[in-house]
């Protein structure tokens, strides 16, 4: 055991936190937790896992949330779903061997989330590493989406299950665990929508636009039961062309959906839109506050949407995040997908109006979750 480790664990309560990251999704999730474990003392280690990376949207994400340098980049890159965890699980083991960590803090359900939970858990009684899941208990019940396969996975080898609502928790005890592994910790995506909107809103990225707050409609798209499927994607950009003729559409083009859009002859269906390139975290969070409407295929944005007080529609068969539906402004559009089933949910949700931001908002989703995440990591340390 390193001399580092022995002081952080017997001087003065420091622990040293090994916090992961690997996709868009998890740099909001992070850089919360990382500040709040360095404003309380202890030592946090950053591992970047690489997944997807593409510099050009990591980099601006780091930048916008004040996420310094990462401790350790696995650079793993794209494949398929067990080469990606493969890869991960083979350059992670040795970090986290070297490090040895008090905790290892894994966020979400992407690949790398459940990759570096499986090394941990192998490794628990070797190096007294332990394991908590930020964001546990989140179910959609769709075992053909991968992330649920992760997201479940992850919270069986975890010791501490950090949960961003009151719903989770059934869905934990409903599995066999335990119920005093669950702590409710709140929403730590807010805290960082919290901590920047006011930037956000400084960049009034939809004046440099042309477009009046709360006169457009705002699209992302990139899960790929939509977007590699030429049937599903062709309805969501005909009801944005059908949506485009009622107010602007802004249409910021991940880099999977483009050469889809490309691939299946699609490319038409984009005139009238405001396309653009992938955007940082302001940029989006600019967008999303004053849009009218946003319809999304992403978890986080269901999320967003909600504090903003903005209608949502999620283009997906159902939801993990089903606290946005009863507490929230998300809803879901008729599934299958088809243009005029999206269109008419994106002007019922337009006609249900905006509300203040915050006034809509589930229990602990405040811009004080990772202080409770570093709280529960502290009280389950012995």
């Amino acid at each position: 055991m390193d001399t580092e480790r022995d002081a952080a664990r017997n001087g003065a309560g420091r622990m040293r936190v090994m916090v992961v990251a690997g996709a868009r999704p998890n740099f909001m999730k992070v850089a919360p937790v990382l500040a709040a474990l360095r404003r309380a003392g202890h030592h946090p280690v950053l591992v970047h896992t690489g997944q997807h990376y593409d510099a050009r949207m990591s980099d601006a994400f780091f930048m916008d949330l004040g996420i310094p340098a990462p401790d350790h980049h696995l650079g793993v890159g794209g494949g398929s779903h067990a080469v990606q965890t493969a890869r991960v699980m083979e350059a992670f083991e040795p970090v986290l061997a070297a490090e040895r960590p008090d905790w290892l803090v894994v966020v979400g359900d992407v690949n790398g989330t459940l990759a570096c939970a499986l090394v941990a858990a192998k490794l628990r009684e070797a190096l007294g590493c332990r394991i908590a899941h930020v964001e546990a208990g989140l179910r959609s019940h769709d075992w053909r989406m991968p992330e649920e396969v992760n997201r479940v996975l992850t919270d069986r080898l975890s010791d501490l299950l950090l949960t961003p609502s009151r719903d989770a928790h059934p869905n934990l005890v409903a599995e066999g665990i335990p119920a005093e592994r669950a702590v409710f910790v709140g929403n730590v995506m807010i805290d960082t929508l919290v901590a920047q909107l006011d930037a956000a809103r400084a960049l009034d990225l939809p004046g440099t636009l042309g477009l009046p707050r709360g006169g457009f409609a705002l699209a992302t798209l990139h899960r790929p039961s939509n977007v590699d499927d030429a049937a599903n994607l062709g309805a969501v950009l005909g009801a944005l062309q059908a949506v485009s003729r009622e107010l602007p559409v802004v249409l910021p083009l991940h880099p999977r959906t483009r050469g889809r859009v490309d691939e299946f002859g699609l490319a038409p269906a984009l005139q009238g839109l405001t396309v653009m390139e992938p955007l940082g975290y302001r940029e989006m969070q600019s967008l999303a506050d004053a849009a009218a409407v946003v319809l999304t295929d992403s978890g986080g944005v269901q999320e967003e949407t909600t504090y903003l007080g903005v209608p949502c529609v999620t283009l997906r068969e159902q939801t993990e995040r089903p606290v946005t539906l009863t507490e929230g402004t998300n809803r879901m559009a008729p599934w299958p997908l088809t243009a005029d089933g999206v269109f008419a949910a994106a002007r019922e949700a337009r006609a249900s109006g905006r509300a203040a931001p915050g006034a809509r908002v589930p229990e602990g989703w405040d811009g004080r979750a990772a202080e409770r995440i570093v709280a529960a990591l502290e009280a389950a340390r012995t």
